[in-house]
């Protein structure tokens, strides 16, 4: 064969090479993903409320990047692989991950409302989160209701479940952001429908985190049972005490939260403290997990259900300080940010190194 011909089928087996490995990577694309954009997102407000801007600059255009490949990728999958995609949304075991998709819209909306006061894009963002919370919604759990073949408990609930809360509560925080720069009667009833999806957040982590616990308690648990997304349990209600404070911010501007103020101030200290009660366990779980059982601490994308919940709660323990004026609280905040940002540069080291590995065609 002539040294032409040669390169030529060269490159035309590395770029079906390339291919393979695109297409193989759009395939199996696990939806939640977003989890990366949601805990880059948050922890680039929690840099800009604790004065670091230079850290929230960089953060927002890492989570920008992110985001548009992210729905690039759901996209072509979407459209290459409908059957792997909708497979995955009415699975028990990787459905709620379609939440992310929700949660991550409205935390990068939070971004522009809080640190660039970019309003018109953040309603845009709060629109279509709007529009995927109700279809996901009401896709995914009337799926779980009416299909034929369920798993039983112990295989089919995670922590992940909570994604749904989370993307609920994501909502009613960018609503209760949102409204606070709309005139009225738009900010009234936006401030409505904020304090509505914040109470049926909490009423759906009830719910759920019952079921979780019981599985928890009852049932076998292995340290591979105790996946990344356990720390949902703390990032869920991390975020429903951030919404509350929202909307206790908010309470001037609407007379119906000013007759709630009590209860709002209530309900948010009771979020604020459950989710401050799993940390201790969640490291516990952790330090069993890894060291006394010796499983291997290696990337996953599930991490980033990890590391989201540790950036939410310094964002949520600074805005309730504030809000309450719990000045012994501003500590929290500054030792967690620390830990945040070193699970996100771990998560993203690993992903970069993933990358690498995929590029080379290294599995």
């Amino acid at each position: 064969m002539c040294p032409l011909k040669k390169d030529i089928s060269t490159l035309e087996n590395a770029s079906g090479g390339w291919r393979r490995r695109f297409s193989g990577l759009v395939r199996e694309f696990p939806p939640s993903y977003f989890a990366m954009a949601m805990a880059t997102g948050t922890l680039s407000i929690a840099a800009h409320l604790l004065g670091i801007p230079f850290v929230a600059h960089v953060l927002f255009v890492v989570n920008v990047v992110a985001y548009v490949v992210l729905m690039g990728l759901n996209v072509c999958r979407v459209v290459s692989y409908p059957r792997e995609f909708f497979a995955d949304m009415i699975s028990h075991q990787v459905g709620p991950g379609f939440f992310t998709f929700v949660a991550s819209s409205c935390v990068l909306g939070s971004q522009f409302v809080i640190i660039y006061e970019r309003i018109g894009i953040a309603a845009v963002l709060l629109a279509f989160a709007a529009v995927m919370w109700i279809g996901l919604t009401y896709a995914i759990f009337t799926a779980f209701t009416i299909k034929e073949s369920k798993p039983e408990l112990v295989d089919g609930i995670s922590g992940a479940w909570l994604l749904s809360v989370v993307a609920t509560q994501a909502v009613a925080v960018l609503m209760a952001l949102l409204a606070a720069h709309w005139p009225q009667p738009f900010r009234l009833e936006l401030n409505f429908i904020a304090l509505s999806m914040w109470l049926w957040g909490g009423m759906l982590y009830i719910w759920m985190i019952s079921l979780i616990f019981y599985r928890y308690t009852f049932f076998r648990f292995s340290p591979g049972d105790l996946s990344p997304p356990y720390w949902i349990n703390m990032g869920a209600m991390a975020i429903s005490a951030l919404a509350g404070t929202r909307l206790i911010q908010n309470s001037g501007d609407a007379p119906f939260l000013m007759s709630l103020l009590p209860f709002l101030k209530g309900f948010t200290v009771f979020y604020w403290a459950t989710g401050t009660w799993w940390i201790p366990m969640l490291f516990i779980l952790g330090i069993w997990r890894h060291i006394f059982k010796g499983y291997p601490l290696k990337y996953d994308p599930q991490y980033w259900g990890a590391v989201f919940p540790l950036a939410m709660y310094t964002v949520s323990t600074y805005a309730l300080a504030n809000v309450l004026g719990l000045d012994f609280l501003f500590v929290l905040p500054k030792v967690f940010i620390c830990v945040a940002f070193l699970a996100w540069a771990g998560a993203f080291w690993g992903l970069l190194k993933r990358i690498l590995f995929h590029l080379r065609g290294v599995s």
